[in-house]
């Protein structure tokens, strides 16, 4: 173990785990967090990509000779939950993070409707329900606050606060109860207590009551119809086979995320197949099969008692309604005087507290980049609450600052060791690591293609890592050399290379400012454009505008291609794909400030 006794000595420790790890940047920046008496240790990680496990495996457990597990399993899995708990072996956990996957409601391309990667932070939020960590750090695209119009954010927020304390839900299952009006019928008091048990605890025979004692009143409201009409009748069949087709929502769903996890492996999307299967979805999601039942009770069905079908109506309508909006329908049929008592112990059994979400640029945390940012930070209710992300540095280092001392490299070469003196404090502070507080190092770091070739022990150790440009041809050297030379892929810039015969079909290049900071740095290596030599930028440059240590080597291959991309996430994505360590860090450590 190369974790040093003195910075262990008289601190308490917090566990984490980092879900959709990616390359480790959460990690990272929690393992470089402390406080005077508070530090956290990192029990496991988990990604769907193995590359993403082999860099773990190489950076956390080789190098600094920790125990990290690491799950390579798709967290939308129904073993997943079972998987983890597994592998904790009854560890408590304090704090979980996770970025779920960001590509469908980012601002910066099209947004796919029906993408299953919307549905991630659910998965996510059911980690969170199993764990009952003391804080938890969902991370994402500031264009998550304007999806669906703000929905979605609300959707998020709604979920969080639907998590709930089981001891005390039982308690208020029998308050409200009590506090339901005297007048209210015993099939709507059935509807709501089941739905409020269904909500609370997922509890399935609850459900299962709950339509059952709907199917029980349709049938009532139709047995005196003539037989031909009960049988025949649109109407009628769309409510009864509704019923059916709610009881089965399981297995739909089941349908309904293979089609969406086919959109996503096989790339439908922009084509004649993407609208017709999301036409499907539309029609057979549980949203569309309660807007045909209810419309088929609001036509003129001749039956003796209109309430009961407002009875049903209403019932059906609460299939779908989270906990929040169930409580609202609840609240309707409380006696008098009570409605704030319910709502008093109704918030008394939420088992997070959290207010709105944190908007973040990692430039206030001494990274050289413009990077927004939002986090959800989840706060147990036994603990402070957590509702801004103070600045850690407030002049951020330049382009230059960074990089400044890796521009030793031309087209088509790796370098393998340093050439120039580093040129600031960043660059400094990038060689020699901001670990050494708390670890030496077990080994040197390495450099493994794929899991196989480190289990072969075919791997590379040199100096500095990740440095490689491609090869370019005159044509492309000369387009680049063009848009550094007008400032930037301005419509001037795009006149100028189409008469050149250089036109490219790109949407966009970016000439980095070394006076300034970098945007957001993406997956592509050819979206920026090196300020002085005119190129594409290496991993190691780019690892550098995120923060990472030169220490930090990304594994597998450096680029990929095509469908390639999905399945052997390249050094590139891993990179851009990354929370920055330093934001990391300062998220961290307001954490060990509040924790206790």
């Amino acid at each position: 173990m190369a974790e040093k006794v003195e910075f262990t000595k008289d601190k308490r420790k917090f566990t984490f785990i980092d879900l959709f790890a990616g390359a480790g940047g959460f990690s990272e920046g929690f393992l470089q967090a402390y406080t005077p008496d508070k530090y956290f240790e990192f029990i496991l990680a988990s990604d769907i990509n193995k590359n993403c496990a082999l860099t773990h495996e190489l950076r956390y457990n080789y190098q600094l000779g920790l125990n990290i597990k690491f799950i390579t399993q798709d967290i939308m899995s129904p073993q997943f939950i079972e998987e983890l708990k597994r592998q904790l072996e009854g560890r408590s956990i304090d704090v979980v993070t996770g970025g779920p996957s960001c590509q469908s409601f980012s601002l910066s391309g099209r947004r796919r409707k029906y993408d299953k990667r919307d549905n991630l932070f659910i998965h996510y939020l059911k980690v969170i329900s199993e764990l009952k960590p003391k804080y938890f750090v969902m991370e994402n695209v500031r264009g998550i606050l304007t999806k669906d119009h703000g929905a979605f954010k609300a959707a998020i927020l709604n979920e969080i606060r639907s998590i709930i304390d089981e001891k005390l839900a039982q308690k208020f299952i029998i308050y409200v109860e009590e506090s339901l009006d005297q007048e209210i019928s015993d099939f709507m008091r059935s509807v709501l207590i089941n739905k409020l048990k269904w909500e609370l605890f997922d509890d399935s025979v609850a459900k299962d009551e709950y339509l059952k004692a709907i199917e029980a009143k349709f049938k009532e409201y139709t047995k005196g119809l003539p037989y031909q009409t009960s049988k025949s009748d649109s109407d009628i069949n769309t409510v009864r086979h509704g019923i059916i087709l709610l009881k089965n929502s399981d297995a739909r769903q089941t349908i309904i995320n293979t089609l969406m996890h086919q959109k996503a492996e096989f790339y439908i999307d922009n084509d004649n197949f993407a609208e017709k299967i999301d036409t499907f979805i539309d029609s057979y999601n549980d949203d569309a099969v309660i807007s045909e039942m209810q419309k088929a009770l609001s036509v003129n069905i001749e039956v003796d008692d209109s309430d009961g079908y407002n009875e049903i109506y209403t019932a059906i309508g609460l299939f779908n309604k989270t906990i929040e909006e169930t409580i609202d329908v609840i609240l309707e049929s409380v006696q008098d005087g009570r409605q704030q008592l319910v709502k008093e112990q109704f918030d008394s059994i939420h088992l997070y507290n959290i207010q709105e979400p944190i908007v973040v640029n990692s430039i206030d945390y001494g990274v050289p980049q413009k990077r927004e940012r939002v986090l959800f930070i989840g706060c147990r209710k036994d603990q402070p609450l957590i509702s801004a992300i103070p600045s850690t540095c407030p002049i951020s280092p330049t382009v230059k600052d960074a990089i400044g001392d890796l521009d030793f490299i031309s087209n088509g070469e790796s370098k393998t060791n340093y050439e120039l003196e580093a040129q600031s404090d960043y660059a400094k502070e990038s060689r020699e690591g901001r670990m050494n507080h708390r670890f030496e190092f077990d080994n040197s770091p390495i450099y493994a293609k794929s899991e196989e070739a480190y289990e072969a022990r075919d791997v590379l150790r040199q100096e500095l890592f990740n440095h490689q440009t491609s090869y370019q041809t005159d044509t492309v050297k000369r387009r680049l050399e063009i848009i550094a030379q007008e400032g930037g892929y301005t419509p001037e810039c795009k006149n100028r290379l189409q008469a050149e015969n250089l036109a490219s079909a790109k949407r966009n290049y970016t000439v980095l400012d070394p006076n300034g900071q970098s945007p957001t740095v993406v997956t592509m290596p050819d979206d920026f454009i090196h300020y002085s030599s005119h190129r594409c930028m290496t991993v190691r440059e780019m690892a550098r505008l995120q923060s990472f240590d030169d220490s930090f080597v990304f594994q597998g291959k450096r680029t990929t291609g095509g469908d390639s991309r999905k399945n052997d996430i390249p050094q590139y994505s891993l990179v851009g794909n990354a929370v920055p360590p330093l934001m990391a860090k300062a998220i961290a450590n307001e954490i060990l400030k509040h924790i206790h």
